[in-house]
C-alpha cells in the first residue's frame, strides 16, 4: 500500500543527483531497504509507502545531508552505514563519523571514515603502536593509513613516512624489471604513491624523498634497521613470509607507529607458502598495543561493482 507520502526538497539539482547516484542506484538501494517507492523530479524526492517505511527512508536521506548538501556523491557504504546506525541505535557514533574530518586533499575534498569499521580502524591507528588492517580491495586500508601518515608528518608528529611492501606480484621479480632500484620498485608501490599525491604536490615528493622525509622501499631493505620516529606502512602484507613480517615488525623503534595492511584472500606467494599476515594474526592477536581490524565487503568504497566482485569471490571460495 502507498497510503502515505513525503517530499524532500534539495537545495540544488547537484545535491539531488549526489543523493540519487548514478542511474539512481542509491534511490533503488533505499527502496530495497525500506520498501518505499521513490520518484525524483528535479530537486524534489517523493517517497511513497507505509508510514513507518516512508519515515525510515526520509530519516536516512536527511541523515546524509552532510554529503549531498554540498553536492558530494553519496556512496553505497554511506547509505548502509546510515541504516546500520538507525537500526542499531548508533546514531551518536554515526554523528561522529559525519563530523570527524581526517584531512582535506589538495583539491579540497574532505576525507572521513565512511563506515563503522573504517572508524574503528582509524581509532586503532591513532591509539596503537602497531595496527593490522585486514580486508578486501577497496576498503580503504592503505588509503586511510596514508592519510594519517601524511597528517602526522605535516603536524611534526613523526620525522618521516616509510612505505614498504614485498616485491611479489603475480610471479614477477625485481631483477627482471628494467631500471635502477627506484624504477624497479615504483610499480609495486604505486598504490602508496597514489594516496600521497592526494595530499602532497607531486613535484614536492622527490624533494621529501631526497631529504629522507618520505622513504619508499621494498621490504627486504628494512632488514637490520631500527625505524624510530617514523610512521611505517607495510602494504600487501599477505605476500610476506612469516619470517619477513616478523623481521619488519621487530624493526619498530621508539616514537613510531606501524600499520600493516593486506587481503588474506589474495596471496601471490609461490608454492603455497604460508602468508606472514595469516600467521601474525594468530600469534599476535593477544599482544597489548597491537590492534587487529577486519574490514569486509560492506566497507568497500570503490565502484559498486567492486563490492559485488568481492562478494562473488567470497561466495565461490
Amino acid at each position: 500500500m502507498s497510503d502515505y507520502s513525503q517530499t524532500i526538497s534539495f537545495p540544488s539539482t547537484e545535491s539531488a543527483i549526489a543523493l540519487a547516484g548514478n542511474k539512481e542506484f542509491n534511490l533503488q538501494l533505499i527502496s530495497r531497504q525500506t520498501g518505499v517507492k521513490t520518484i525524483l523530479r528535479g530537486q524534489d524526492l517523493m517517497l511513497f509507502g507505509r508510514e513507518k517505511a516512508v519515515e525510515r527512508a526520509a530519516t536516512i536521506v536527511r541523515s546524509l545531508k552532510y554529503l549531498w548538501e554540498t553536492g558530494k556523491q553519496v556512496t553505497e557504504p554511506d547509505i548502509l552505514t546510515a541504516f546500520q546506525a538507525l537500526d542499531t541505535g548508533r546514531t551518536e557514533e554515526f554523528n561522529e563519523i559525519k563530523t570527524n574530518v581526517l584531512a582535506q586533499t589538495r583539491k579540497g575534498e574532505v576525507i572521513r571514515a565512511k563506515t563503522f569499521k573504517q572508524k574503528q580502524y582509524v581509532k586503532a591507528i591513532q591509539n596503537h603502536d602497531i595496527t593490522f588492517g585486514i580486508g578486501p580491495a577497496g576498503t580503504g586500508k592503505t588509503f586511510l593509513a596514508a592519510v594519517l601518515a601524511v597528517q602526522a608528518l605535516l603536524q611534526d608528529e613523526c620525522d618521516r613516512i616509510i612505505l614498504t611492501r614485498p616485491a611479489v606480484e603475480a610471479g614477477e621479480r625485481l631483477g627482471f624489471l628494467p631500471g635502477d632500484l627506484q624504477q624497479k620498485v615504483n610499480p609495486f608501490l604505486r598504490p602508496l604513491y597514489d594516496a600521497l599525491y592526494e595530499f602532497i604536490d607531486a613535484e614536492k615528493i622527490p624533494d621529501l624523498m631526497e631529504r629522507g622525509k618520505i622513504e619508499v622501499a621494498p621490504l627486504a631493505y628494512m632488514r637490520g634497521r631500527t625505524l624510530a620516529n617514523a610512521f611505517v606502512i607495510v602494504d600487501e602484507a599477505q605476500n610476506t613470509t612469516p619470517a619477513q613480517l616478523k623481521m619488519v615488525l621487530t624493526r619498530l623503534g621508539f616514537g613510531s607507529k606501524m600499520v600493516v595492511t593486506g587481503d588474506i584472500t589474495q596471496t601471490d606467494l609461490p608454492n603455497h607458502q604460508d602468508s606472514g599476515l595469516i600467521v601474525a594474526s594468530k600469534i599476535l592477536k593477544s599482544v597489548d598495543d597491537i590492534a587487529f581490524c577486519y574490514l569486509t565487503q560492506a566497507d568497500v568504497v570503490r565502484h559498486p561493482l567492486v563490492q559485488k566482485i568481492v562478494a562473488a569471490y567470497e561466495k565461490y571460495t
